[in-house]
């Protein structure tokens, strides 16, 4: 039987009464599950994300939040790899090493174990021989690597991940969904991805989320999501 590790009633998310974006949303998020979140531009996939994170707070409605010491579940963001800022002299290996500072605080500084993890992150997602290396140089696939492995460092119970593959080539998008399927089945990791990519939604996820035209959102299996009705509930014109 599966666990629900969050639920939603009639959630509203936005900025501000006038910047209400999404609204009447009940949905879960269940252990172990790989949801992908889809709708057009601009409809409110990155608002989503940060409600639930608790960036954002909710409009209205609820959010039940249900981990294995009956409290909020431990979250690891992977935001767009644009929004990090690329002109700190930082490696690797730093980066990664950022996931540690909710665990420990900021006015502390990180133990051996510490690194000692945040190196097995980076192993994990295969980055551990440039640890060392500026985060500026990487790639932009190695680069999301590291965003990821920051991620795991937290040891999360969900992890959340905002666009992860836009902007990259077609072998390094299928390297990092890989990485993310491998997470999600050998790991038990929770996976939760917003992306515009219908064919990373069709390979990769098992359950779909998707935000329609009229600012709700609908959830169920893929095989049903991804039928051309419901598609149009998302794509139609306003």
């Amino acid at each position: 039987m599966a666990t629900e590790l969050i639920k939603t009633r009639k959630l509203a998310v936005g900025y501000g009464p006038r910047g209400k974006v999404l609204q009447g949303i009940d949905f879960t998020i269940e252990r172990g599950d790989f949801l992908g979140v889809m709708g057009p531009n601009g409809s409110g996939k990155t608002t989503l994300l940060k409600t639930l994170l608790g960036l954002l707070k909710p409009l209205s409605g609820t959010i039940e939040t249900h981990a294995g010491g009956g409290g909020r579940p431990l979250f690891g963001y992977v935001p767009q790899r644009e929004s990090l800022d690329t002109h700190y002299p930082l490696t690797a290996l730093e980066v990664a090493l950022m996931g540690r500072f909710g665990r420990i605080g900021m006015l502390r500084g990180p133990k051996k174990a510490d690194y000692q993890l945040a190196h097995a992150c980076l192993k994990q997602t295969g980055m551990d021989a440039r640890a060392n290396k500026p985060y500026r140089a990487l790639s932009g696939g190695q680069k999301q690597r590291v965003l990821i492995a920051r991620a795991l460092a937290s040891e999360p119970e969900i992890l959340l991940l905002d666009e992860p593959t836009n902007g990259m080539d077609v072998s390094s998008e299928k390297a990092i969904m890989e990485l993310l399927s491998e997470l999600q089945k050998e790991k038990q990791t929770t996976v939760v991805f917003v992306t515009h990519l219908l064919h990373t939604i069709e390979r990769y996820a098992h359950r779909v989320a998707l935000i329609t035209s009229d600012g709700s959102l609908i959830v169920g299996e893929k095989s049903k999501m991804l039928a051309p009705d419901v598609m149009a509930r998302a794509y139609k014109e306003k």
